[in-house]
Parts: structure tokens; sequence; C-alpha cells
């Protein structure tokens, strides 16, 4: 049987992850690298991470944009790239895209897939949300803290055979992959996690888990965030379980302390995700007329450290 061509676009800490696992599971995986491009195309991308052991990912195709691929359109199609405004994402796709490329997202937020599903109707779509903490540390180099499990399913429901493939691969390469056919409620269920911590670490000063949870009343008012997304989640017809909340703050408290996507993008004065993360769970809570308070207020101050981040830029 021939190997599944896979082609990631968003080489980044997440991109680069799972492409090793995907590669390590025998499939021939390329990468579109922008920054990275000359060490990646020389070295490859070195993985290290103590969960599945250090990696070697040597992409077969180290190209700088999708329309650079070569050999004819990709079986699956990996973006993984940041949502964020401005950014044109099926534009980005689409001269690599064929008839018979499944579109896969690895990315944040909830309502992000419309976009890629209006551009391309005729395609499959899966949309796959990641667990895991893993950091681009240097050109080439990714390393990873913990966890690491996937979650995806077809958008905007059920579950497909090629979505079943891509599962088979993922845990043959190391990670555990959950399928859903109710992606939507995963997308839901993590932004229960994202749109209380991210903020938080961002407003906080580059807070890491740690000093979120250990602060007098830091996890109080985590569990009150959450508890406002589930409300909205609920509310747009997708309940989370119950105990979600608890099982969320637990796991990170034992977790070793680290910064969140959007602190680390803070940090390095990179544009942040906070509309898809945060904006559009405030907007969804204000569609299904839920009170939202913590959620707006964290809203507003965003966008306030955009506003002058932006300027400095």
């Amino acid at each position: 049987m021939s190997k599944d061509r896979i082609l990631i676009v968003g080489t980044g800490a997440i991109g680069s992850f799972y492409g090793a696992a995907l590669q390590a599971a025998g499939a021939d995986v390329s990468a579109v690298c922008r920054s990275d491009y000359d060490a990646v195309r020389e070295h490859g991308i070195a993985v290290e991470s103590q969960r599945i052991g250090d990696r070697l990912f040597r992409p077969t195709q180290t190209v700088r944009t999708p329309s650079d691929y070569q050999g004819g359109a990709p079986d699956y199609l990996v973006l993984s790239v940041k949502v964020l405004e401005g950014v044109d994402r099926a534009a980005l796709i689409r001269d690599a895209v064929g008839p018979a490329t499944a579109i896969v997202l690895i990315e944040n937020g909830v309502e992000i897939e419309q976009e890629i599903a209006d551009a391309f109707p005729d395609n499959e779509l899966i949309s796959a949300l990641a667990f895991v903490q893993v950091s681009r540390v240097g050109p080439g180099q990714v390393r990873h803290f913990a966890f690491g499990d996937l979650m995806f399913g077809n958008y905007p429901s059920g579950l497909g055979e090629r979505a079943r493939r891509l599962a088979g691969l993922l845990e043959a390469g190391g990670i555990k992959a959950k399928t859903s056919d109710n992606v939507v409620g995963a997308r839901w269920q993590k932004c229960v996690w994202n749109a209380a911590f991210n903020p938080i670490s961002v407003l906080g000063g580059v807070l890491d888990t740690g000093h979120i949870l250990g602060a007098e009343g830091g996890t109080a008012f985590v569990r009150k965030v959450m508890e406002e997304i589930c409300a909205v989640a609920a509310a747009s017809g997708h309940p989370q379980p119950p105990g979600l909340i608890d099982q969320f703050i637990d796991s990170t408290a034992r977790a070793p302390a680290y910064k969140t996507s959007m602190a680390l993008d803070f940090e390095n004065g990179r544009q942040m995700e906070t509309e898809v993360i945060l904006g559009n769970a405030v907007r969804a809570a204000r569609r299904e007329n839920v009170a939202a308070p913590s959620l707006e207020a964290l809203y507003a101050l965003m966008k306030m450290v955009e506003r002058k981040a932006d300027a400095g830029r």
C-alpha cells in the first residue's frame, strides 16, 4: 500500500510535534516552513519529549509555501497556524488542496471551521483539538512538556473513514487519538480551559499556570470563568460533562507549571488569538443571552492590551 501523503501547513510547535508522530507511523510527511526554512531543510526538526521519546522529524519535502509542494495534492493537509484577525486561512492553503484532500484543522478556538467549510465545500473537513504542552524553543527545535492527546472528528458532525485512518496513524506514532462525532462540543470543552488560563496569563503579566492557581483566589477565579464558558456551551447546544472543571483544574495543578500559548505570544511581541479563544465565546454568550461578566471583563481588558501592543509594533 502507498503511504499517506500529508502536508503540514504551520510547522511551529504543534505542527512539528504531530508531524513527527505521523512520520514515525510511516506516513510521507512534508512541511511548509517560513522563518525556520533553512534550519529545517538542513537539519530537520528536533522534538524533545520524555513521553514519546526524542525524535528527529525530517520532512519529505520542506517548502516555503503550499504552492511549492510537489507530486500532486496531499491526501491530508494539516493546518496548524494560529487563527488570527486578518489571516485568510483558505487562501493560504488553496494551492495545495486537491479534490480528494482531507483538510485537518489543529487549531485553537471555537466556531472557527465555517470559513474553511465555505471555501472548500466538497472537501472532507476534520476538526482537531490538541491537549498538549509543547513549545518551539529555537529554529527547528521543539520541546514537549506534558499531555499530547488529540481529539477530532468531522465538521460539522460525524466520523468518516478518513478521520479514523488518521487516528490510526497517530496512535501508531505514539499519540493518543480520540475521535468524536460531535467535534463542535469537544471544541467547547477545550475552550473551558483556554478561555480561562490564556487571558489570565497575559493580564497578570505573563503568568504561568503555577502562578495562576497558586495565588490566593486564583483557583476560585479560574473556576468562575470556566463555569461561565460551560453555561455558554450548554446554551449553544453543547453541554459539558459534570466534573470537567475539577478535572481541568486538578490536571493543570499536577502538571509542570508552564506559560500558555497566549502568554508566550504576548511575551515575544506576537499577535495573540484573543478573538477565537475568548472573543468568539463572548459573542456566543451575547447571542444566547447568557450572562458572562467575567468573560466580558477579560475580553475588554485583552482588547486594551492588544491596542497598546499594536501601537508599539
